[in-house]
């Protein structure tokens, strides 16, 4: 499997399982199953709500010796409710039970969006805290003691725009090591990828294939799409390989999810498909400035979020 480096040459699989919405009763065995088919790398957050069952595949495949500890990479995520200074170790080790593990290699910032703490999904505006009352600095501190105290080995964020983590380079004294953001050719992100490296902070494309469970109306279909299509067709390989072989040949890290075991098998299959550059610029000519999670879900009135400052 192809890895990308942290700064300290840690090294983490470019790509990995993601777990958002892999439901209870399927994520256990999917996630066994990854590791059996060979993925390294699981995606995982609280807010997904499956992290126990994450842990029991974890403690499952350690027991019986298909992998140890140090054979994966393991992502999770802080959610919004957590964001005080005080709140983000209690929430990292309640991960960590649940995970049944004694560290994280990365946990992220979920969203620079903020919650009261006994609020977890806000019905209006009255669920919400400015971020001139829990600043993003003060998240980002509560992170960097965790990481001192070895309760996770990387620290980064997710859906932070080059603004944001701009922010935090010149206010803190540790910058993110990771920004996981929506990624696709219909929405490649180019000038965020580019601030990403020229600062040394690793990218990682979620909803990589479209996010095509969120039945939205008039959503374009990368699957259809004729350029995806037809490269496809070149490699003899299916339009969503086409679409991770995208996201690693650029660069970055992706993690597509999926509880059917076949298809980790292609994914892992897509991860060695080598884009020529004619491809890649084809692929590259497709963006459509298009988000599949766009932040509306934020945006309630009162509550001080737009869609400019979420993603500005």
């Amino acid at each position: 499997m192809k890895t990308l480096n942290f700064a300290n040459g840690d090294s983490i699989p470019v790509l990995g399982l993601g777990t958002w919405k892999s439901a209870p009763g399927e994520v256990k065995q999917a996630v066994i199953e990854a590791v059996k088919a060979g993925i390294r790398h699981i995606d995982c957050a609280a807010i997904y709500g499956n992290e126990k069952e994450i842990g029991e595949a974890f403690s499952e495949l350690f027991k019986a010796g298909i992998v140890q500890r140090d054979d994966l990479f393991i992502t999770s995520k802080l959610w919004n409710n957590m964001h005080h200074f005080d709140d983000v170790e209690p929430a990292l080790r309640k991960t960590l039970e649940d995970l049944q593990l004694d560290y994280l290699d990365l946990y992220l910032i979920h969203w620079p969006v903020a919650h009261k703490r006994e609020v977890i999904h806000p019905k209006d505006a009255s669920g919400f805290l400015p971020l001139s009352e829990v600043p993003l600095i003060e998240t980002w501190e509560g992170m960097l003691k965790v990481q001192d105290i070895g309760l996770t080995k990387h620290i980064g964020v997710s859906n932070f725009s080059s603004n944001k983590l701009q922010f935090l380079i010149n206010n803190s004294r540790k910058k993110p090591e990771m920004n996981q953001v929506e990624s696709h050719p219909y929405f490649n992100q180019n000038d965020l990828f580019d601030f990403c490296q020229r600062h040394e902070i690793l990218f990682t494309a979620y909803s990589p294939l479209g996010s095509r469970d969120r039945n939205i109306e008039d959503a374009p279909d990368l699957f259809s799409d004729s350029t995806v299509r037809q490269i496809a067709s070149t490699h003899a390989c299916t339009p969503a390989q086409i679409l991770i072989a995208w996201a690693i040949n650029r660069g970055t890290i992706v993690i597509p999810k999926t509880v059917t075991p076949s298809r980790m098998k292609e994914n892992l299959k897509a991860s060695e498909i080598v884009l020529s550059d004619d491809e890649m610029h084809q692929l590259n000519q497709l963006d459509r400035k298009y988000r599949f999670i766009d932040g509306s879900f934020w945006i309630k009135e009162g509550n001080g979020y737009t869609l400019e400052s979420l993603w500005g």
